[in-house]
């Protein structure tokens, strides 16, 4: 004969059998063996607390999630990160992620500043129109190119604008010039003045960053002379808005740089959004190098950049 133990733990898992297992709520199971409510709930809580049932949850996004908070306690200037899955391509699936983001947070008479390439191409491929009055669209650095290359430049502020019901508004000058004397006289142009006076007042900042790679878009537009090319190589480890920077996220030559037009990268800091996007493993120097120095407070990567940023070191 069994005790009142023995008697409560097989009630208790003839209980927790017909919950868990078969699907029936605590008043079916009331019905069907013939007891209250209460008993019930009072039968699956003593289940759990003797270990008699076990709950087990299977998160598929828990190791992203915990990737998340990797990167925010390694870069404190990261207010969010979004990190996209494993799939064959993280350029595109990064484009919808960055894409998403975007539509959730740009609200009427907002400046959204961009810069260029094809990660920001891809976010603007993915943009969904959406009904905001007031909204202005801005390049935050040059556009032209010395090449036939193609830089994405027109056809992302142009496709921003249509989502946003907007006129664009270009930075139609060379985003490199081969004299500083020359960039300072064109920035002090009318219009030019005016739209690198909006880049600056922009409430959100999209952008990427380069790498210094004999491939990288910046080297393939025709800015550089063999020499310049193979001295930021050397000292660079990527650019963002066309300015090279080290490991640190600090400028590396001040000659280029003055040379160079758009955003001066203390002003993202600023920003209310700072959004950095990434779906590139060789661009992980670079985006440390920007989480370092603060210039970005939102990051939308590919997974495998992700684990290759949290695991970056510059002494590695």
């Amino acid at each position: 004969m069994e005790n009142n133990d023995e008697k409560k733990i097989n009630q208790a898992l003839k209980v927790a059998t017909l919950y868990y297992r078969d699907g029936y709520n605590q008043q079916d199971i009331a019905t069907e063996l013939n007891i209250s409510r209460a008993t019930v709930s009072r039968l699956l809580q003593y289940g759990r607390e003797e270990g008699l049932v076990t709950i087990k949850i299977n998160n598929p996004l828990a190791p992203l999630q915990q990737l998340e908070s990797a990167l925010v306690a390694k870069y404190p200037s990261l207010k969010k990160v979004i990190i996209v899955p494993g799939k064959d391509d993280p350029l595109e699936q990064v484009g919808i992620a960055g894409a998403h983001y975007l539509e959730k947070i740009i609200h009427d008479n907002d400046i959204l500043g961009l810069g260029w390439g094809q990660t920001v191409y891809q976010v603007a491929l993915h943009i969904d129109p959406k009904d905001v009055s007031g909204v202005k669209v801005v390049q935050m650095k040059g556009s032209m190119a010395n090449t036939e290359t193609r830089n994405y430049a027109f056809e992302t502020v142009n496709t921003f604008a249509s989502a946003f019901n907007t006129l664009p508004q270009y930075l139609p000058v060379p985003v490199i010039f081969d004299h500083a004397k020359t960039k300072e006289l064109v920035a002090n142009d009318t219009h030019i003045k005016y739209i690198l006076k909006l880049g600056r007042q922009a409430d959100i900042a999209m952008f990427t960053v380069g790498t210094v790679r004999d491939s990288a878009l910046l080297f393939r537009l025709g800015y550089f002379t063999d020499r310049e090319q193979r001295t930021l190589q050397q000292e660079a480890v990527g650019d963002v808005f066309s300015r090279f920077i080290d490991v640190h996220g600090q400028i590396v030559n001040p000659n280029i740089d003055r040379r160079t037009i758009g955003i001066a990268l203390p002003e993202l800091k600023k920003k209310k959004h700072s959004i950095l996007v990434v779906a590139n493993v060789a661009k992980v120097p670079a985006t440390h190098g920007v989480l370092t120095a603060g210039y970005a407070n939102t990051l939308v990567i590919d997974q495998e950049s992700a684990n290759d940023l949290l695991a970056f070191s510059p002494e590695s």
